[in-house]
């Protein structure tokens, strides 16, 4: 048996593509046993309408029961300071208390305001990505340059430290990485983040962290505060820079598609629905413990177990669209499952659909020659990662 076929159904894909098994399981059975990455068992959920049914229905598919990865090798204390501050670790109303304190700094009206900067980062990228001289590493020059800097101007955070916190995030996401090295990343990362807090809490800033420190300081433990921000960080450069990665990828594939977004500025915002929900690089939010015995597509899954939701087999599910294999940038996909569903919804979908709608029509009128440097089949996918992109882009133009 080949490495790649060690990963669980749901992490399986072929190149842009999840694997033909996938779909087949979601329009024959819809629901699948699987044996995860952490070497439990779990059901996936495969098709559209039953995942948008788990995502909302945290009552009976629990985030705060689900073990935290990694927690079997860290004792009761240890394991609970890890998930504080994580908010797709918890249920209602806790998760609710969390939440609140952050989702007015994620509102569309408030990440409007920061457009001009992300216009601004945008073309230092380019210049950066023209001056490296082609072919370039697209990933290296902009696809995470691009995404890091929003988030470390928006929380506070050294853009200096970016290499390093990137490498500890690409460790905390390699399932094909022992347990022990990505524990190692986790305590890592919390000790970065505990260094960050303790200066904000010293002497607070403008920035979102100091923020929270100010008007949340008395609701909200050091720990929490740790936990939040290591979450916000990683979500916010790790998505976004895969997208950009992997969307730039599809669309050069899609010569036709690509020329309408760099040319027609009205195709731009579906263009980025439609790319979010035909590469979904999320492949899963955490697992989901069920809390009662259930029934999902007609299959009995017994109180206790561990539930996944498949984003890239639902968001492909031909009763959501019409022809869901074929990229369509003009379609939108509205309701797609991209950024998840439900009170777990991802918090910072406004920034992360401004930033694409302002990157992807940037890079491809800067360099409207943009090709691939190597052979697509060369492609340097992140095949055990829990968020899926390339490594490596190598374009020219």
């Amino acid at each position: 048996m080949t490495k790649a076929l060690e990963l669980p159904l749901h992490m399986r894909r072929n190149g842009l593509n999840p694997v033909e098994e996938l779909a087949r399981a979601r329009d024959s059975e819809g629901v699948v046993r699987v044996q995860t990455p952490f070497g439990v068992p779990a059901y996936v959920i495969c098709r559209h309408e039953d995942v948008r049914q788990v995502l909302a229905d945290p009552a009976r598919f629990s985030s705060a029961l689900t073990p935290f990865p990694g927690s079997g090798q860290m004792d009761a204390d240890e394991s609970a300071t890890m998930r504080a501050g994580q908010l797709i670790g918890f249920d209602p109303p806790e998760h609710t208390r969390l939440r609140r304190m952050l989702t007015p700094e994620f509102t569309v009206r408030r990440m409007r305001r920061l457009e001009p900067r992300i216009t601004e980062i945008v073309q230092t990228a380019l210049d950066d990505l023209e001056r490296a001289g082609k072919p370039a590493d697209l990933v290296e020059h902009f696809a995470l340059p691009v995404p890091s800097l929003v988030i470390c101007e928006l929380l506070g955070v050294p853009h200096a430290d970016r290499a390093e916190f990137h490498e500890r995030s690409v460790r905390l996401l390699d399932t094909s990485l022992p347990m022990e090295r990505r524990v190692a990343a986790q305590r890592e990362d919390r000790a970065y983040m505990a260094g960050l807090v303790a200066r904000a809490q010293a002497d607070p800033g403008e920035d979102m962290l100091g923020m929270l420190v100010r008007e949340h300081g008395h609701d909200l433990s050091t720990d929490e505060l740790i936990g939040i921000a290591g979450l916000l960080l990683l979500a916010g450069h790790e998505t976004t820079s895969n997208m950009l990665g992997l969307g730039t990828l599809a669309l050069l594939c899609h010569p036709d598609q690509l020329a309408m977004i760099r040319d027609d500025p009205a195709q731009v915002e579906p263009a980025v629905e439609e790319l979010l929900r035909w590469l979904s690089i999320v492949q899963a939010l955490p697992p989901r413990t069920t809390t009662t015995d259930v029934e999902i597509a007609g299959h009995a899954i017994p109180a206790g177990s561990l539930v996944i939701c498949s984003f890239p087999a639902a968001n492909r599910d031909p009763a959501f669209v019409d022809d869901p294999e074929i990229l369509d940038i003009t379609r939108g996909a509205a309701g797609h499952v991209a950024f998840g569903h439900g009170v777990h919804h991802c918090l910072g979908a406004p920034l992360a659909r401004m930033e694409m709608r302002i990157a992807f029509p940037a890079l491809l009128r800067r360099f409207p020659g943009l090709a691939l440097a190597d052979p697509y089949e060369q492609a340097d996918f992140r095949v055990f990662s829990l968020v899926y992109g390339v490594h490596t882009l190598r374009v020219t133009w």
